[in-house]
């Protein structure tokens, strides 16, 4: 048992620095959003940025690591061995600022338990999390930090001047704060490193949903992109950060092509324009595509989080309209927390290729799916596996018909249904 003070519990507040865009953490505490809503709770959120419920949502800017002065703050801090004085002041200023808004958004929504995101994990706001730790430090706040990757996770985070705030926040040791964590490996390196128990609640889909479907309105989007009917659209469904390792994915078009004989028949599209570790890999994935003769499709005018109207009244398609009119994904992370992309997939019924990172072998492939894997670099066997499903549709079928039944078996939102019910037990607020 968390011991806090007898109360009970109904209103959830959210915290992170945005919930906002396709990124994990924001798809992750939506998918808890819809499960402890449906469970009867009260769900309201504190970010830096956001999109979500405007009625029940607070918005304060310097919550957010992407402005400015706070990014500049950060890249000081991990870019230099030794802090200024006045780095100490400025961090202590805007921590203060962010505290006296979390204490509004307690107050104003009668918060009686904290889930913060990933900010109790990774040092991207140094600010956020020391400001979050002192406000439930002093009010006794039952809180879940829900956490999904952590400092020690990133090479950029093990040098810096900041080893002092890293201990008091990232993560705190607080007696209120239960913490989860998304794989197995983190709950053995929390323990290890810090002392500190944990669950393990693994990403989930909402299997009982419905895909997105082809329908009028995505109807023309493999045109738009210059695909023709014939072509094989490879999808990469992340972001453009070096861990993703697309350099694989487009060696593996370029061999699929140099297979069938056809150079210009595989087309690879990224569908996430976020750039949140700067533009240097982007401009490095380009020159590799060019180098390998791949045609490399990144629009953010064609594909957002939703579909909308652009400007000049065309049409914006979101990220689901992607899979249901791609052929085949792609999924060479280097190092991943889970795999939200790879959730998708197998939800949309599509054949994908995996790089065989540690969580992945650890956490996801015992389960049974049934994938085309690389072990860091791609293979003439899988680029023959990856050809054999893509020309046999029978074979495609018994794929992608297993890897569903798997994922609703064993990581659907019943896992939620189950576990967050009993995490809410450990302060009182489940009888």
């Amino acid at each position: 048992m968390y011991l806090t003070r007898a109360r009970d519990i109904t209103r959830v507040g959210f915290v992170s620095t945005r919930f906002q865009g396709t990124d994990g953490v924001s798809l992750e505490t939506w998918k808890w959003n819809e499960v402890l809503t449906e469970l009867g709770y009260e769900t309201f959120f504190f970010s830096g940025k956001s999109d979500w419920y405007p009625d029940r949502s607070m918005v304060f800017e310097e919550a957010f690591f992407g402005t400015p002065h706070v990014k500049e703050l950060h890249a000081e801090i991990f870019d230099k061995s030794t802090r200024r004085r006045g780095l100490t002041a400025e961090v202590g200023e805007i921590k203060g600022r962010i505290k006296a808004a979390l204490y509004d958004f307690v107050k104003r929504f009668s918060i009686d338990i904290l889930i913060v995101e990933n900010a109790f994990a990774i040092p991207m706001h140094i600010p956020l999390g020391i400001a979050l730790a002192e406000l439930v430090a002093e009010l006794e706040m039952p809180t879940i930090a829900h956490n999904h990757d952590f400092a020690w996770e990133r090479q950029r985070f093990m040098t810096g001047c900041a080893e002092d705030y890293i201990v008091r926040a990232f993560p705190p040791r607080l007696h209120s704060v239960y913490h989860v964590v998304i794989n197995s490996e983190a709950r053995r390196q929390l323990a290890f490193r810090c002392g500190i128990s944990s669950i393990m609640i693994p990403n989930v889909w909402n299997f009982d949903s419905e895909p997105q479907a082809a329908d009028d309105y995505n109807a023309g989007f493999r045109a738009e992109l210059g695909v023709g009917k014939d072509d094989v659209l490879f999808l990469q469904p992340t972001r453009i950060v070096a861990r993703k390792g697309i350099e694989s994915a487009i060696e593996l078009v370029a061999r699929y092509n140099a297979l069938v004989g056809n150079s210009q028949k595989g087309r690879l599209l990224i569908s996430h324009p976020d750039l949140d570790e700067g533009d240097a890999y982007q401009h490095r994935v380009l020159d590799y595509a060019k180098f390998m003769k791949v045609e490399l499709i990144v629009r953010p005018d064609l594909i957002g989080v939703d579909r909308a109207t652009r400007a000049d009244g065309g049409k914006v398609y979101s990220l689901w309209d992607t899979y249901v009119h791609s052929d085949f994904v792609t999924y060479p992370s280097t190092y991943e927390g889970f795999g939200n992309a790879f959730l998708e997939a197998i939800f949309y019924r599509k054949p994908i290729m995996v790089n065989r990172y540690a969580i992945y072998a650890q956490d996801i492939e015992p389960l049974g799916f049934r994938t085309s894997v690389i072990d860091g670099y791609v293979t003439d066997a899988v680029v023959n596996d990856v050809a054999r499903v893509l020309s046999d549709p029978m074979e495609e079928r018994k794929r992608v018909a297993e890897n569903y039944a798997i994922g609703k078996r064993y990581l659907s939102y019943e896992v939620l249904r189950r576990r967050l019910p009993t995490i809410f037990m450990n302060f009182g607020a489940v009888s």
